[in-house]
């Protein structure tokens, strides 16, 4: 009897050690190692994670909204607006919830298959919202630079020809990198390993794609550079040219010299937040997926997910950059939250005089 309790014994602190040793692993897989993390430290950052999922798809469901139900905001720029919250949006729905959760648990407990598919989408709409900033950048400087020949150069369908490129070109891109599984030739096995075959659902990068990567956020970025340079030295110009027509015409009037000076800084602001968040939000990621290859891929799991999830934040604040500036949004939302949108001639409101 002795014996058999003894053996007893050790058999549920072999079991009670196994268990604790296996909470150390992704499933089965003894290689796939899970970050550790005490229960208050994930509840840190589940919270954490579901605060920016909501943010983001509450500030872009509203813009999805208001742009879509006010007849006033159809117009080629809020097209473009439009198309970028929509994929913001998606990106909080169908992306953002199993990302903090990978990230949280350290562990990919969807499959591979799913893995795939959830990457292939992530890609695409983070690309989508890639170029759609490019794209507005291009509106703006005709409606700045070219103000005369806006309307005719500008149209609804030049819009939706930005919006087609893209949604097509991104899906493309991030379809043939994953599906083909492009991204990694060469480093089969070394992603395997580093993936644990899936338990990880990682993208790690080879040296040939991760400079393709990095021209997709590159190009945008300095082509936005000089576009809203151009558009800032334009709208300095003007500001200038008012500041001095109202000088001769009233020279002791200072309030007008005020306002001029404060377009100017609004339009300084503006541009230097929308550069700001834009780099700050996507160049770590850039950066560190193209390093990473050629170390091996020896920088830790947490700092790419710190980077991966700067890039997401950028899609929390497009809402903010983009629509929350205009006081007309502010108005929307307004008649939102006092449900007067759901009055029969809502539509027609006019959000700002002509």
């Amino acid at each position: 009897y002795a014996v058999e309790s003894d053996v007893s014994e050790w058999g549920a602190e072999s079991l009670l050690s196994l268990t604790a040793h296996m909470k150390e692993h992704c499933f089965d897989n003894i290689f796939c190692y899970r970050i550790p993390r005490t229960v208050t430290s994930r509840t840190i950052l589940y919270s954490l994670f579901f605060i920016i999922v909501m943010v983001t798809i509450g500030g872009n469901l509203f813009v999805v909204i208001s742009i879509s139900h006010f007849k006033q905001l159809h117009s080629p720029n809020n097209l473009l607006v439009l198309s970028l919250a929509t994929a913001d949006l998606l990106l909080g729905v169908c992306v953002l919830p199993f990302s903090f959760v990978r990230s949280v648990e350290s562990c990919w407990y969807l499959g591979t298959a799913f893995c795939k598919i959830h990457t292939i989408v992530d890609v695409t709409l983070c690309t989508v919202s890639i170029f759609h900033l490019g794209f507005i950048a291009v509106d703006r400087y005709y409606a700045v630079c070219d103000p005369l020949c806006y309307s005719t150069k500008i149209t609804i369908k030049v819009a939706f020809l930005f919006v087609l490129i893209g949604w097509v070109i991104p899906f493309l891109y991030s379809f043939s990198l994953i599906f083909f599984d492009s991204y990694n030739k060469g480093h089969e096995d070394i992603h395997a390993q580093m993936s644990c075959n899936g338990d990880k659902c990682l993208l790690l990068y080879n040296e040939l794609w991760s400079l393709i990567n990095l021209c997709t956020f590159v190009i945008p970025c300095f082509a936005m550079i000089g576009i809203y340079g151009q558009i800032f030295k334009v709208a300095s110009r003007q500001a200038n040219m008012i500041q001095s027509m109202e000088s001769k015409a009233q020279s002791t009037d200072e309030n007008k010299n005020k306002i001029s000076h404060s377009r100017e800084r609004k339009a300084a602001k503006t541009l230097g937040i929308v550069m700001g968040v834009f780099v700050c939000c996507w160049l770590p990621y850039f950066i560190v997926s193209l390093i990473n290859v050629y170390i091996n891929f020896t920088i830790s799991e947490i700092v790419i997910d710190v980077v991966i999830w700067l890039g997401y934040l950028n899609s929390g604040f497009n809402p903010l950059i983009y629509a929350f500036f205009y006081p007309w949004f502010r108005k929307a939302l307004k008649l939102m939250l006092t449900c007067k949108i759901f009055s029969s001639s809502s539509s027609n409101i006019k959000l700002y005089t002509e």
